[in-house]
């Protein structure tokens, strides 16, 4: 009975379905991608991702909505190392609807990476680090666009250093001389609209 109880427990829980979801879409993405190379290294930073939030999951546990945020972000990266960024079949369709001259998958997982995690890092710092609500709510801005640089240094020294095979594919500059610029520039304006909109709410709920 303890066991059965415990399984209905896992199942009804929301995480379950999150971790489910995201393990259908990182499924599909191995079974479909075009260049299993690209693939693996695309999904270094995922796999050092979710250990790290299965090891910390007892010491710290984020609230059922930064779980579905983090797991819409991930979903979104796993996606792109399908086809590769540069060649995402959803991009070409927004390149379509925008009338860009390129694929812009890149720009909306970069984008996204600044909008979805503002709220994680928000609520970890606040009920995490137990730092105050001043800084809670402007230190994510600066650690978004920290990691967005760091993020294009490692993409460099992947792609110049380590991988250089796969350099082109893994970029995904598309002819692009400022795509690392532009890249942390549109994670910069998610984290600002993420914050703004997150400081309104906050305003609204107590008036």
């Amino acid at each position: 009975m303890k066991l059965q109880s415990s399984v209905i427990t896992v199942i009804g829980h929301k995480l379950f379905w999150y971790g489910f979801l995201f393990c259908i879409v990182w499924g599909n993405s191995l079974i479909g991608t075009t260049d299993i190379k690209n693939w693996l290294i695309e999904n270094t930073l995922t796999v050092i991702a979710l250990l790290f939030l299965i090891f910390n999951y007892k010491k710290y546990k984020f609230s059922n909505f930064s779980y579905l945020l983090i797991c819409i972000f991930l979903c979104l990266h796993v996606y792109g190392s399908k086809y590769t960024y540069a060649d995402n079949n959803f991009g070409y369709w927004l390149q379509d609807i925008m009338h860009s001259s390129r694929n812009q998958y890149d720009r909306l997982v970069h984008f996204s990476f600044g909008l979805l995690l503002y709220y994680p890092l928000q609520e970890s710092l606040l009920e995490g680090f137990k730092i105050t609500k001043y800084i809670a709510l402007r230190l994510p801005v600066l650690i978004i666009l920290s990691a967005s640089a760091l993020y294009e240094i490692i993409e460099w020294l992947v792609a110049d250093v380590f991988f250089v095979e796969e350099g082109i594919s893994y970029l995904g500059t598309q002819g692009d001389v400022w795509d690392s610029q532009k890249d942390m520039a549109i994670a910069f304006l998610g984290v600002l609209l993420a914050s703004v909109g997150f400081y309104t709410y906050s305003v609204l709920k107590k008036s």
